[in-house]
């Protein structure tokens, strides 16, 4: 063989060498998927992109999904179940239902597979620690917006994601529970769930304009739930306050326009980032606390561009 033709062959041997390599790399990382309440917000775009980077950090292998809206509670179960088949180091689940999937947890937990709850717990314990943010104590700061900027008296009403998950209930809780304990004098005459789809969310928004001529303001609970109230505003002009919960282009030109007053935002590229951390310190053996606070901000016009708030809003 001439100098020249084993050019070709070690070159073909160097690569084969190194994909091997990388493949069997690949065999070591721990496998940490991660089941979301869904895919159609920004939201969750933005908790995926912190699960990838802490799965970079920490040399983990992360797969994230889930359903196309946040109404399939069924469709996340079977996520959940293929998830756990697969026989992962560690799993983050975001519950659509906080009790339809302790079963499976529970399944998870007899395997020794750790489960990380993420934005939404469950009514269990299996959870070894919650990466969310306070949402009671979020929403409670909303109803004191609100309350503000209605005068502190008259009739307000809220459209919630949904009443099954701890995001949605507690969200809800929070608010309402504000208003009668700190806000006597505001009403809370409503409250309606549009699953977060921003469609369902606008019909009920305009009923609830139509229903309640003297209404003053809506809190819409999530992304969703408020794009729909800033649909209904815009298509009926009615001058009413509009308080929000998380971000999204939508939302931010509507506080910029002056239709939206305010919003409640999470540190969603947190709430991944931690859930993934979580996922790897309860590998090594390490003590996880029962919450990871990941912290929220109220934001409106005045500070939608300081760094500290900008660097947890998404388009």
């Amino acid at each position: 063989m001439t100098r020249k033709s084993a050019w070709p062959l070690a070159a073909a041997f160097c690569l084969a060498t190194a994909l091997a390599g990388r493949a069997g790399a690949q065999q070591q990382q721990p496998y940490i998927p991660l089941i979301s309440k869904g895919f159609q917000h920004q939201f969750w775009q933005a908790v995926k992109s912190g699960a990838e980077q802490a799965g970079k950090d920490y040399n983990v292998r992360i797969t994230f999904e889930g359903p196309e809206t946040e109404a399939m509670v069924d469709k996340q179960i079977d996520m959940l179940s293929s998830a756990l088949a697969k026989h992962p180091a560690a799993i983050g689940f975001a519950a659509l239902d906080s009790k339809a999937a302790i079963p499976l947890l529970k399944k998870a937990q007899a395997a020794r597979i750790p489960v990380i709850a993420f934005d939404s717990g469950v009514d269990s314990d299996v959870p070894m620690t919650t990466a969310t943010t306070d949402n009671k104590a979020a929403a409670a700061l909303a109803a004191d917006k609100m309350a503000q900027l209605v005068g502190d008296a008259g009739e307000v009403a809220l459209i919630v994601h949904d009443q099954t998950s701890r995001t949605g209930i507690d969200r809800r809780d929070g608010f309402v529970e504000r208003m009668k304990s700190a806000h006597p004098k505001v009403k809370v005459v409503s409250v309606q769930y549009g699953a977060g789809d921003h469609l369902k969310s606008t019909e009920i928004a305009k009923s609830m304009l139509q229903a309640y001529p003297n209404l003053k303001g809506i809190f819409g609970a999530n992304e969703g739930s408020v794009a729909g109230v800033i649909n209904a505003v815009r298509e009926t002009h009615r001058k009413i306050v509009v308080i929000g919960y998380d971000s999204g282009k939508q939302q931010k030109d509507a506080i910029r326009d002056g239709l939206e007053a305010g919003a409640i935002t999470q540190n969603p590229v947190g709430i991944g980032y931690k859930t993934v951390e979580a996922a790897v310190k309860s590998l090594k053996g390490e003590k996880l606390p029962k919450v990871i606070d990941t912290g929220f901000y109220w934001y409106d016009k005045t500070n939608i561009d300081d760094p500290k708030i900008a660097a947890v809003l998404y388009d």
